[in-house]
């Protein structure tokens, strides 16, 4: 062997470290610039939980109180006379519930359109056949262009009634709200068909359980009690001590059978002192009371509470006797908040019978000359209702461009 070719043997033995040590190196840099790349690809976020029931309900009815407003503001600022005052009505009764409405935070009607319709495909059925809080938005039609009367009662009716379906399915609270905000829409739509000549919604009238009292009550529970009572032969129950101010479903069917005991007491008398077609009206409103009170006596039962026995009498003011009429009227007031408690405190078949009676009781209001208010069966302090926001100031492109639609000065 010659000496050159030892000599290049031992150098081609020298590079081959260097070269390992090279791709090490090379394969350790695309490591890291592979990891860093996979560290700073940020991840999907994960899609927002859809908001329960009760809120969706809530915007929905927000956004369609908001757009009724604005066509009933619309009606209002081209109408004179009685016309305009009935639609200045309108548009304070609505603007009254969309600030009860409204969040704490003050979300805008925008907002509330977007959390309504991000639930299309969940929720109850609506008064139209359709799916969810917000499928049930119709007061498009008395927005869309020139507000008209007869859209504003259509588009009122089918709100109002969409906020009573909501209210079954909806949390205590809310539910209360709902069918409140419903009644009043009903009302006022009835009211706006009778300026306009068309016939009023057709509403339901509360229904009897038609369940068995003593069967549910051996089938309510292990225990078969329910609310703080004991269950005894025959399908009574024996209601147990409760805290002082606790609001229950046992109490809120005591108060509504009492209630409704009183007025009808109330009625019998009124009837001595009315005459002519006030007198007719008392006798069919008179029977109408004693029915709910043997309804509100089954619902008690159905949930084996024991039903409150009946006072012989109960003491009636000197206004009451001297003016019978305007006392019927208070008397009809007073039963709101009663059932506005039972519709919180209940849910299935006895809410349903609370909000429709609730309905019914705002109806009897009105027909003794009463208002029954922006939301009855609610005692409401406006003064502690958030306002609703400013609308927000147009655009230059909304207003035909920014500088150029401004007229030049002369």
């Amino acid at each position: 062997m010659t000496t050159w070719s030892v000599v290049n043997d031992d150098r081609s033995r020298k590079r081959k470290p260097a070269s390992y040590l090279r791709y090490a190196l090379l394969a350790l840099a695309a490591f890291l610039v592979l990891s860093l790349g996979f560290v700073l690809i940020p991840r999907e976020s994960p899609a927002p939980a859809a908001p329960p029931f009760s809120e969706q309900a809530r915007a929905a009815a927000l956004a369609e109180t908001m757009d009724l407003r604005a066509a009933s503001q619309q009606l209002a600022d081209g109408s004179s006379g009685a016309r305009r005052q009935l639609f200045s009505h309108t548009v304070t009764l609505l603007t009254t519930q969309a600030r009860a409405l409204l969040l704490p935070g003050g979300a805008t009607a925008s907002s509330a359109v977007g959390a309504g319709s991000a639930a299309g495909s969940t929720g109850t059925a609506g008064a139209s056949g359709t799916t969810g809080p917000a499928a049930t938005a119709s007061s498009g039609e008395a927005t869309s262009g020139t507000a008209t009367l007869p859209a504003l009662v259509s588009a009122l009716s089918k709100s109002g009634k969409a906020r009573l379906v909501h209210a079954g399915k909806a949390d205590g609270g809310m539910a209360r709200l709902l069918a409140a905000v419903g009644t009043a829409q009903l009302l006022q739509a009835t009211a706006l068909a009778q300026a306009a000549g068309t016939p009023p919604p057709a509403l339901q009238a509360p229904a009897a359980t038609q369940r068995n009292a003593a069967t549910a009550c051996s089938v309510a529970s292990p225990s078969g009690s329910q609310d703080g009572a004991q269950p005894v032969p025959g399908g009574q129950s024996t209601q147990t001590s409760e805290p002082s101010g606790r609001a229950t479903l046992a109490a809120a069917l005591n108060r509504v059978v009492r209630t409704e005991v009183e007025t009808v007491y109330g009625y019998q008398v009124a009837l001595t002192r009315l005459d002519g077609p006030a007198a007719d009206q008392a006798a069919s409103l008179l029977a109408t009371h004693e029915a709910l009170a043997g309804q509100a006596e089954a619902y008690t039962r159905v949930h084996c509470v024991s039903v409150p026995p009946r006072e012989p009498g109960y003491t009636l003011g000197t206004s009451f006797l001297q003016k019978p009429a305007a006392g019927l009227a208070s008397l009809e007031a007073g039963t709101l908040p009663v059932y506005g408690d039972l519709v919180a405190l209940s849910d299935g078949e006895t809410r349903q019978w609370a909000v429709s009676s609730l309905v019914a009781a705002a109806q009897r209001t009105t027909r003794w000359g009463s208002d029954p208010g922006p939301v009855p069966g609610i005692v409401l302090d406006t003064a502690l209702l958030p306002e609703l926001p400013e609308p927000a100031a147009p655009s230059p492109r909304q207003t035909g461009g920014g500088a150029a639609a401004t007229p030049a000065a002369p």
